[in-house]
């Protein structure tokens, strides 16, 4: 384990949690770590959106970070791991850092308060005070559909500053806004984008990669085209994007990671499509077109 900021770039994975009778499937997800070890990522994000963080008991989650990073032990790479973790109270997320300081991660991802909506300057204090306390880096994460709030990049420029605040997981509010943040932050601030169906457009504008729910499918495709992307290949990497542009609306046809997850378990990567409530298992419909799709897929390989 080394300083995130060296790490924080390429293509990141949020892996699923996969379960099995409500329970955390052990079995599949020892299986799910040795397979995307061996693929071409650049870091694993835990237990946060796309794992279904906010329904993990403690126990739960430090269990997950345990099992991932004795697989990839096992199998002799060691990836960076960022544990996703998010609440609207500040002084109960410090506990939850002083909770995890020891554990085997590399940094943390960490949301906006959800719901309570504070201001810039309580966002700014928020971070500001995470950053103080927490052993580990912290990579933030703007989402403000999910969160009700927007970081600005005035507010973000000024926890760049932070020597603990690394970076940023960018699902934010407009494009033009994600470009203006990527002129003008400091050497050193890594931004990756967290909206799959923008990752080559984000590349373009100079983002330092990605991180991808759609790489659980066609991971090597994803790896290729930040790649190629990075090597001035624009067009090879244009070609590829083409490959899994589809792939990136299909995987949200419905709220994450159910429609991933119903994939991975019809590839037989894990044991069951199961998620925790209230998320639900993808429709009779979804769950059709997503057969018809593996099958294509499986053919043009052929």
């Amino acid at each position: 384990m080394t300083g995130l900021r060296n790490h924080l770039h390429g293509l990141w994975l949020p892996l699923v949690t996969p379960f099995q009778d409500g329970a955390l499937d052990e079995t599949s997800l020892r299986r799910l770590t040795r397979h995307y070890g061996a693929h071409g990522i650049d870091g694993f994000i835990l237990g946060a959106t796309s794992g279904e963080g906010m329904t993990l008991r403690a126990a739960e989650l430090e269990r997950l970070v345990a099992v991932v990073r004795e697989e990839m032990a096992a199998g002799g790479r060691s990836l960076p791991i960022c544990l996703g973790l998010s609440g609207a109270d500040t002084s109960r997320l410090q506990e939850r850092l002083d909770e995890t300081a020891d554990w085997p991660i590399d940094g943390y991802l960490i949301a906006s308060p959800y719901y309570v909506r504070p201001s810039q300057r309580g966002l700014l204090a928020h971070f500001e005070t995470l950053a103080d306390h927490a052993a580990w880096p912290i990579a933030l994460y703007n989402i403000p559909y999910r969160c009700a709030v927007n970081i600005t990049n005035q507010t973000m420029l000024r926890l760049a500053e932070h020597k603990n605040i690394v970076g940023l997981k960018d699902c934010g509010a407009s494009r033009e806004q994600s470009i203006a943040l990527l002129r003008d932050r400091p050497k050193g601030f890594r931004v990756l984008t967290g909206e799959d169906a923008n990752y080559l457009e984000a590349l373009s504008d100079g983002a330092d990669g990605g991180i991808v729910l759609s790489a659980h499918v066609e991971t090597a495709t994803f790896a290729a085209i930040y790649s190629e992307h990075k090597r001035g290949n624009h067009d090879a990497a244009q070609a590829r994007w083409h490959e899994v542009a589809e792939l990136t609306r299909l995987l949200f046809a419905e709220p994450s990671p159910a429609p991933a997850k119903y994939w991975l378990w019809r590839s037989g990567l894990i044991d069951s499509p199961e998620v925790r409530l209230p998320m639900v298992e993808v429709s009779s419909e979804l769950a059709a077109t997503i057969d018809r799709e593996i099958k294509r897929r499986m053919q043009v390989a052929a």
